[in-house]
């Protein structure tokens, strides 16, 4: 979602999406606006279950949500580089978004469990 507020920052987005109501293409309206707060809502969600869930049951939550997340990013990632002209911020965001949950999903897959 960071990286969308920074994309408002580029050059003729907050034209286009005056003009249009779309951004990259895309037509903004309530479905899509329910999935980035879907989006959003997940990451705060799994931290609250990260201190409330049984450690075993915690771990497997953070492998499945983790490559879940990994598969949209991936997604998300290809799009941006497809762009001819992207910036390099989107990158390092689209790349890091990758990264960051596939370690999680590392580590919650190698950590023991407590006995």
């Amino acid at each position: 979602m960071a990286v969308m507020m920074l994309g408002t920052l580029e050059p003729g987005v907050l034209d286009q999406f005056l003009d249009t109501g779309e951004i990259g293409g895309m037509k903004i309206g309530q479905e899509l606006l329910l999935f980035f707060a879907v989006m959003i809502l997940v990451p705060l969600l799994m931290a609250f279950l990260s201190l409330s869930l049984k450690d075993s049951t915690n771990r497997w939550a953070n492998v499945t949500v983790g490559i879940v997340y990994i598969g949209f990013q991936l997604f998300a990632l290809i799009e941006t580089l497809a762009v001819p002209s992207v910036y390099a911020y989107a990158v390092l965001m689209e790349i890091t978004k990758v990264i960051v949950p596939a370690l999680i999903v590392w580590y919650s897959w190698k950590s023991k469990q407590k006995a």
